[in-house]
């Protein structure tokens, strides 16, 4: 019997809300890239203009290091969701799961080395791979593996940086590399195909440790995906209404946490010990608090209208980042308009909002028509192959 993708009655808005609203908070995040070589600046001290500064401040404490945590928990929910949905059906799942995965891994070695540098889908999908051999563990056990993968060697790296701040404290300054910054403005800004791939190959490798990401994973991305699976078996989403008090208390405290934490670069010295921190610890606990608070919001019905056009672009959040990258690069790349470098951070960010916004009316009108977005249904295919005659017009919520 085949894995079904779940058909449209049966999606749970406020999953695809929270996409919608990651999505806008990954693109604000992205745009930073996009349009300046940030991965090579200490964002702290290059921003003169108040107005630059303070747009970078509200991002580093509000999205920065907090929509990347609550996508990869989604991620890991829905594909929770696909393993029970396959148990109660009697369905294999792994070699499903394992095909998917793998589909998705060469969209985002597509998107890596041909599109823009800052890719997640590789890591996402290889991360998947770790969680389909643990899915079949009890949700207790999914969340006590993600706290011991997540905590000891975060809390242990995170140690070691700050006692070597009290021991070296010039070694904590944040890295400026004022060559790499030249190097990305002539190869984006002015440069060939060949150049811009090229420095896109150069920053890939920079932000994967050289190829160091396959390792740094299971200490990052796995530990939300398995705290998303844990989630999805419980039913946390669903039963928000039923677990008021539940999210009520949750989100106060990963809120009041983890803000206090993002805040602290800027109550202390910025650094590389307060930058990782911040991010480390501060982004996931207000990623959950961002979770609980749409969760509740989309379990009232007056709610879940409202921000029904933001699920539309969650229904299809793989078109949509890939999109953003798309529209984001042609802007700012010399084979499109070239005006890489050439903005500053408040613009680019309105940038960000501004494009969102018309894809949420691309989205709202794409499924007047169709079931799924574009690049969903070409995921699809290719995972379900010759079955698609069986499976008929209907979606998946992974």
């Amino acid at each position: 019997m085949l894995i079904k993708p779940t058909g449209v009655n049966e999606r749970i808005i406020s999953i695809d809300v929270m996409r919608g609203f990651a999505l806008l908070g990954i693109f604000v995040v992205n745009m930073l890239f996009f349009h300046t070589p940030y991965i090579y600046i200490n964002p702290y001290t290059w921003y003169q203009n108040p107005s630059d500064y303070e747009t970078f401040k509200m991002i580093d404490i509000f999205v920065q290091g907090s929509v990347y945590p609550l996508f990869s928990m989604l991620f890991g929910y829905g594909l929770a969701m696909q393993y029970m949905k396959s148990e109660a059906n009697g369905s294999p799942f792994s070699k499903f799961a394992v095909r998917r995965l793998s589909v998705l891994l060469i969209i985002g070695c597509i998107h890596a080395f041909l599109i823009w540098a800052g890719d997640i889908l590789i890591t996402y999908a290889l991360a998947g791979f770790v969680l389909i051999l643990l899915i079949r563990l009890k949700p207790i056990w999914l969340l006590l593996i993600s706290i011991f993968l997540f905590l000891i060697p975060n809390g242990l790296l995170n140690g070691l940086v700050y006692l070597g701040s009290l021991i070296e404290p010039d070694a904590m300054v944040i890295y400026t590399g004022i060559q790499e910054i030249e190097a990305s403005i002539v190869a984006y800004g002015q440069g060939s195909w060949g150049d811009i791939f090229s420095q896109r190959l150069a920053d890939w490798l920079y932000m994967s440790g050289n190829g160091l990401i396959i390792i740094s994973m299971l200490f990052t991305i796995v530990p939300f995906l398995l705290l998303g699976a844990a989630a999805a078996k419980w039913k946390l989403i669903e039963r928000a209404r039923e677990l008021k008090v539940f999210w009520i208390i949750t989100v106060l405290v990963t809120l009041i946490a983890g803000t206090a934490i993002k805040w602290l670069p800027y109550l202390t010295e910025a650094n590389l010990f307060t930058m990782s921190v911040q991010d480390t610890f501060g982004g996931p606990l207000q990623a959950i608090a961002y979770a609980g608070v749409i969760a509740m919001v989309c379990s009232i019905p007056i709610g879940a209208k409202i921000l029904s056009p933001i699920s539309k672009a969650g229904r299809m959040s793989m078109t949509i980042y890939l999109m953003q990258s798309i529209i984001a690069t042609t802007i700012f790349y010399s084979y499109g308009f070239g005006l890489y470098g050439k903005i500053d951070i408040s613009t680019g960010t309105w940038m960000a909002v501004g494009i969102f916004a018309l894809q949420i009316v691309f989205a709202e009108f794409w499924f007047m028509k169709f079931k799924q977005g574009p690049v969903e249904l070409l995921w699809r295919k290719l995972t379900y192959s010759n079955s698609l005659s069986k499976i008929g017009e209907k979606e998946t919520n992974l």
